[in-house]
């Protein structure tokens, strides 16, 4: 390996210098910082392009790399301290949870490369999924709906809707049932 040798012209930042640097500005005091709220965290994220659904919940300590290249469906919790570090699309659909501590990560290094290349992929996430505290997401993972991923779990690839999986890397645990209060039911 020769890090000498390591370029990134293929990869596109999505915006230029300018507007990336402010973005690190605004981000590290209103949208990463221990200010309380929510509203002023979706605005600031919209603002830079992110497409961010109604009532979705952002909690303090929330890092986000490239928002422009960030969607997230309606009624979503980013718990404290997730980290979405995103150089390729994260896509996050409705009534999911990342719990604090999670990391998403799109990009990762080819280590039997000479020259140390960037390998990025997107990653989604389906509709009432539930990623646990401290849990990593890896590059290109798809994570169909109504999936569980345990606390502190590693989860590079496919996972099958409305299944719980756990450990590293993460494996199928059980199916996912949801138990309805009667009062909902009807």
């Amino acid at each position: 390996m020769r890090l000498s040798s390591f370029q990134n012209s293929g990869f596109s930042r999505g915006r230029s210098a300018v507007v990336e640097t402010i973005w690190l500005i605004v981000s590290a005091a209103l949208v990463s910082s221990f200010v309380p709220g929510s509203t002023h965290r979706r605005i600031i994220l919209r603002w830079f392009g992110g497409s961010i659904g109604t009532g979705v919940v952002i909690k303090p300590g929330v890092k986000i790399k490239f928002p422009w290249k960030l969607i997230i469906g309606q009624d979503c919790w980013l718990g404290e301290g997730v980290w979405i570090d995103n150089v390729e699309p994260v896509v996050i659909g409705s009534n999911t949870c990342i719990s604090q501590g999670a990391y998403i990560c799109t990009g990762n290094h080819d280590w039997s490369a000479l020259d140390f290349s960037l390998v990025a992929r997107e990653v989604t996430i389906g509709s009432s999924v539930w990623i646990g505290a401290k849990a990593i997401v890896g590059p290109g993972s798809h994570i169909e709906d109504g999936v569980v991923l345990g606390m502190g779990s590693v989860a590079t690839g496919h996972f099958t809707p409305w299944n719980v999986f756990s450990g590293n890397p993460a494996a199928f645990k059980t199916t996912r049932k949801i138990a309805y209060d009667r009062d909902d039911a009807s």
